[in-house]
């Protein structure tokens, strides 16, 4: 981390339209903006499944379906209320309805979360760096809730050539003193920051934050490293 305080500005990549199965997203990302060495490209959840053919169709009984295709997602219930299920998936991820999600699809479709979300972001930063020909990092975004706290927000699920937390344990605080406990979700942050300029309503499914920390800019990172381990849970 440098002393300097930096700017870092989130720019929305308008025009990327309807994504379907096969697409290369990182060629279609790659014609719509001008990247920079050290951007992090935040792409949603939603193209990418899409793109990866992520689609499953929902009968014809759509409370009862919705329900199967939920649990299917799911390796263990943890709350259920009404027709909401917090559960976890298969990735580790504890979440409303296992991902799975029904808005911005087409009717009697929902869609999945990717297999493997850093596998994901590594594939579209490897076809970005051989469009664009400079390194960049990319971010694969959802929407969660949060326990105790109103409203959702976008999270990593899966990054690629940027840090998914940085330790600053052991580092001195603005006082001089060690910080005990500070470990910075920055790739939970970049996703957030990035969902402010891409909205849930806007049909912009891609932004490019610009002027993160070249620390933070590194490769092997995997989003593993934010899901807190059964050992350290207190709530489950």
């Amino acid at each position: 981390m440098t002393d300097a305080p930096r700017a870092v500005y989130a720019l929305p990549v308008p025009g990327i339209g309807e994504i379907g199965a096969g697409d290369d997203l990182a060629a279609i990302i790659a014609g719509h903006v001008a990247l920079e060495a050290g951007d992090v490209v935040v792409v949603t959840q939603k193209v990418v499944s899409k793109a990866e053919g992520r689609l499953v169709e929902v009968g014809t009984d759509e409370a009862a379906e919705r329900l199967r295709i939920v649990e299917e997602q799911s390796v263990r219930i943890l709350r259920r209320r009404g027709e909401l299920v917090i559960s976890e998936t298969g990735h580790g991820f504890v979440c409303a309805n296992a991902g799975v999600d029904f808005s911005n699809v087409e009717a009697g479709w929902a869609a999945l979360l990717p297999v493997d979300p850093d596998r994901s972001a590594r594939r579209i930063r490897d076809g970005l760096r051989a469009r664009a020909g400079v390194e960049v990092a990319v971010v694969v975004s959802d929407t969660f809730g949060r326990p105790w706290r109103r409203g959702v927000t976008d999270v990593a699920i899966g990054c690629a050539g940027i840090a998914a937390v940085v330790d600053l344990r052991g580092s001195p605080d603005a006082g001089g003193r060690p910080l005990q406990a500070t470990e910075i979700c920055v790739a939970d942050e970049i996703a957030s920051a990035a969902e402010l300029v891409m909205g849930k309503d806007r049909g912009v499914p891609v932004a490019v934050v610009r002027g993160v920390d070249p620390a933070w800019l590194r490769p092997g990172s995997v989003v593993d490293e934010i899901v807190r381990p059964p050992a350290e849970d207190l709530f489950r």
